[in-house]
């Protein structure tokens, strides 16, 4: 099962969009970013929500509860 961090280093590669960048976007540091995309440090229910607007994807799919096309997950 992909984790958050996993899933999304990936959506903000894929977007081409540093994490110094993307940080400031979503209203938080890059330093707090990388904790996040390292599984260093979980992000808040808030900074969540963040991703998945900028992203336009689930809070599940974040969370590694939904695949790319919606169903949930197995694991």
């Amino acid at each position: 099962m992909n984790t958050f961090a996993e899933r999304l280093k990936e959506l903000r590669i894929e977007k081409g969009i540093p994490q110094r960048k993307f940080a400031p976007l979503i209203g938080y540091g890059q330093q707090t970013v990388s904790t996040w995309e390292c599984g260093q440090n979980e992000p808040t229910a808030s900074a969540i929500i963040a991703c998945a607007k900028f992203f336009d994807v689930t809070t599940d799919y974040l969370l590694g509860l939904e695949n790319d096309d919606g169903s949930k997950t197995r694991d």
